[in-house]
């Protein structure tokens, strides 16, 4: 059964940086493409970043390209997600979530994602 439990969330202020952690169930990594989403109030959950279990390419949005880095450590089952440069419309609930591949954007979160953390919360704020 594929468990995943995101950890790291928090308070901070605009231009900080925060690491999320997601710890995955044994052979989760192997077995998936894993990948980061957020929800902020009244929006729909987006896909953010995601990390291809076959070759560990990255993939990320317009929206977080070059501030968010997603990696993972086969070693620990874990994926990371450090995020620099924060803004306050980062301000979300941010998940993890297992995937037969890799994507973004709102649809990505709602057709391909398939098992999901139960969430982390993020404010930035000053």
């Amino acid at each position: 059964q594929v468990q995943l439990v995101e950890s790291g969330g928090g308070l901070v202020q605009p231009g900080g940086s925060l690491r999320l952690s997601c710890a995955a169930s044994e052979h989760t990594l192997d077995r998936y493409a894993i990948g980061w989403a957020r929800q902020a109030p009244g929006k729909e959950r987006e896909g953010i970043s995601c990390i291809s279990k076959v070759d560990g390419s990255t993939y990320y949005p317009d929206s977080v390209k070059g501030r968010f880095t997603i990696s993972r450590d086969h070693a620990k089952n874990t994926v990371y997600l450090q995020m620099d440069s924060l803004k306050a419309e980062d301000t979300a609930v941010y998940y993890c979530a297992t995937a037969p591949f890799c994507g973004f954007g709102p649809g990505w979160a709602s057709t391909v994602a398939q098992h999901w953390g139960q969430g982390t919360q993020v404010t930035v704020s000053s």
